[in-house]
């Protein structure tokens, strides 16, 4: 093999002079004999353009070290690993000895058709992206930059408006829906890009089985919200009106279609929603309250059993396509930030507020704010007001040139503190923190951030830190008042 003097640009010496494939490599693929053509090509071009080699080959190892490999487990999920079977190459058969001296064959057979779909069955469709940087030269907007690296951006802020969103609840777990075996049972929210103009199908609707356009579609709602077994009993809020939004367009997209709603109850709590509610049902709609028991396929069609808890009959119909209106669950890692934020969740994992009626979106820690999804189940116009009323309370915020606290805050004796640490570990808020005064190790309270929980005085071991207005001396002379 030749050995090269410059690697990244394919160089044997400085005089221009290139190698590459088997030459450079010995015994490799023909993919990257291709490619090193590809590369020596594009860089004599650039040399006769007047550039330098080694600013030429400056440029390349920049490029190669700022692209991204991706790993298995960033492109596929837990569950699509596990399912992909470790099948060893398929070793194409060959001539013996004695048959190859007497005549001309092809000494190694080509895959029979078995051996073809087994082999190309070990593909993991992991082609996500090759690193062929063609979508830089179509990109007008020119937002592509391979040049860009990971890096962390400390920011001062005197807000934080969080808004983390929400995640769709994961069916695959209700068996009797099909345990996301069944192709053409879908989620609400693949179901909306197939509608969309720039969604797979180009807004066409087509059943993911075989790009068939459906004529029967039937939506569920409810699936895990309202479900105590899933441990999602409250309502997800924007589902019964986005099934009826979904139905209406169905029946726009394709005319001769038939569009099923099961449902708990629909609820349409919000301006002019009872009448898109009544809309569905103009367009033909049909809807069903009661539960459905049972999702499987016979030949082409999902055959649905299910119960109308009106009639009190049970149901059983045939539909090339089920929808289902997954719950709005918090928003995944929405717990951890909750944790270096120091705001508190509810029990189902979404943020909570300050006080539900005065103080809708802010928190109990100053400065921090809530909009959207992260903090309850809620549709769009309810997240853009929210948004709307964080901005606002944030603006405010920075209106004024001085802050008002609350009088009633904790206070630190400088003579008895030790500098312990305990209050800055309980307290809540982040309301203590270390300082160094006069030589002396200890800590100081934030009055603008502490909110007179009185935690710290509770756990200071020398009671060196009290609430103003709420002193031991204090208290005992109330309680000495009300006894005599």
């Amino acid at each position: 093999t030749v050995k090269l003097q410059r690697e990244a640009v394919l160089a044997v010496n400085d005089d221009g002079i290139f190698a590459g494939g088997d030459l450079v490599l010995g015994p490799a693929t023909l993919t990257e004999a291709i490619g090193h053509g590809k590369l020596a090509a594009g860089i004599i071009a650039r040399m006769l353009e007047g550039e330098k080699i080694e600013d030429i080959e400056k440029d390349i190892e920049e490029k190669n070290n700022s692209e991204i490999k991706l790993k298995p487990e960033e492109v596929f999920t837990e569950k699509q690993l596990k399912s992909f079977e470790k099948n060893k190459r398929a070793v194409p058969e060959k001539l013996g000895v004695g048959p190859r001296i007497k005549n001309f064959k092809e000494i190694v057979k080509p895959f029979d058709e078995r051996q073809a779909r087994m082999e190309a069955q070990r593909c993991l469709n992991c082609g996500i992206c090759s690193e062929c940087h063609e979508c830089i030269k179509v990109c007008e907007a020119n937002c592509i930059d391979y040049s860009q690296k990971e890096k962390i951006i400390t920011l001062e802020a005197g807000a934080i408006i969080v808004a983390t969103g929400f995640d769709e609840y994961n069916p695959d777990s209700y068996g009797e829906y099909g345990g996301g075996e069944l192709e053409d049972v879908i989620t609400g929210l693949k179901y909306e890009r197939l509608m969309c103009a720039s969604g797979p199908t180009s807004g066409h609707i087509l059943r993911p089985s075989d790009n068939k356009e459906p004529k029967k579609i039937v939506f569920l709602s409810c699936v895990g919200s309202r479900d105590i077994t899933k441990g999602m009993p409250y309502c997800s809020g924007a589902c019964c009106m986005y099934l009826a939004k979904q139905a209406i367009l169905t029946k726009e997209h394709i005319p001769d279609s038939e569009s099923y709603i099961f449902y708990t109850d629909v609820r349409s709590p919000g301006k002019d929603y009872d009448e898109f509610i009544a809309l569905a049902k103009k367009y033909g709609t049909q809807y069903i309250r009661g539960k459905v028991s049972k999702i499987y396929k016979k030949g082409d069609k999902l055959i649905i059993r299910g119960s109308d808890t009106i009639l009190g009959e049970a149901i059983e119909m045939e539909a090339d396509l089920v929808v289902l209106a997954s719950a709005i669950i918090p928003a995944d890692g929405s717990k951890k930030l909750a944790e270096v934020l120091n705001i508190t969740t509810g029990p189902f994992g979404f943020y909570t507020e300050s006080h539900p009626k005065l103080r809708p979106v802010e928190t109990n820690t100053s400065g921090i704010f809530l909009a959207g999804a992260c903090q309850s189940p809620k549709d769009i116009p309810a997240s853009v007001a929210q948004g709307s009323a964080a901005a606002a309370k944030v603006l405010a915020l920075f209106s004024k040139d001085k802050l008002a606290s609350d009088p009633i805050v904790a206070k630190v004796d400088e003579l008895r503190c030790v500098g312990c640490n305990k209050c800055l570990m309980v307290c809540p808020f982040n309301a203590i923190e270390e300082a160094d005064i006069r030589g002396n190790k200890m800590v100081k309270v934030i009055e603008s951030v502490c909110k007179g929980c009185g935690l710290c005085e509770a756990t200071c071991p020398i009671d060196a830190i009290k609430l103003s207005f709420y002193t031991d001396e204090m208290i005992l002379q109330e309680m000495d008042s009300i006894m005599y």
